[in-house]
């Protein structure tokens, strides 16, 4: 049975999971899922919380874009280097999924949202967490290839759009080289394919 990927093209979080679809070379279909969608009962069936990605793989119904990355790795390719087994490098990718549902949401992806689609919050407060993180992937990146592994790892996918479009939330990536660099890498990676830019 085709998995179905629910969400829209300028979702950092649907793009991350259509990443690793590509990558891992899983059959999928795409389903549109714009607000509009999202208010229906038939989406909040599938999700209460109105939010995508969701992903249906046979009889199973995910939520949460990072929690399905992990199931996407231990269902379809069990050992793979997208997500290490070993705990030290299962850590290191547990750490940066947490950091792309922290400081990646609320600084660029934060600043994105507020400056494309007026929604509410703190562009300040959202170009601060946004300067510190890239600070510090900076500063990481000038060691490491890519996040969590010397290899692509889930983690890279995770943190790669909010961060590729920072711009469009008026975040400069141009004092960040290594950062820069790190993008690049992840987009020649097979399979890769952009998000789209509003």
């Amino acid at each position: 049975m085709t998995i179905l990927l629910h969400g829209t093209r300028l979702s950092g979080h649907v793009h991350r999971v259509e990443l690793l679809l590509r990558m891992l070379d899983l059959p999928f279909d795409y389903v549109p899922a714009p607000a509009e969608v999202r208010a229906t009962p038939a989406f909040r069936a599938l999700n209460p919380l109105g939010q995508i990605p969701v992903l249906q793989d046979g009889g199973l119904t995910l939520v949460d874009s990072n929690a399905i990355l992990v199931y996407l790795c231990k269902r379809h390719a069990p050992g793979s280097a997208w997500l290490p087994e070993d705990a030290v490098g299962a850590a290191a990718v547990q750490r940066w999924l947490s950091i792309a549902a922290g400081e990646v949401a609320f600084g660029p992806a934060s600043a994105r949202a507020i400056t494309l689609w007026g929604v509410p919050g703190d562009i300040d407060r959202a170009g601060a967490v946004a300067a510190r993180l890239l600070a510090f992937m900076d500063g990481h990146l000038a060691q490491h290839a890519f996040l969590a592994a010397p290899h692509a790892t889930i983690a890279d996918l995770a943190c790669y759009g909010y961060v590729a479009h920072a711009g469009e939330g008026h975040i400069s990536l141009e004092p960040w080289a290594h950062v820069r660099a790190w993008l690049a890498r992840v987009e020649a990676l097979p399979g890769f394919v952009p998000m789209p830019k509003s």
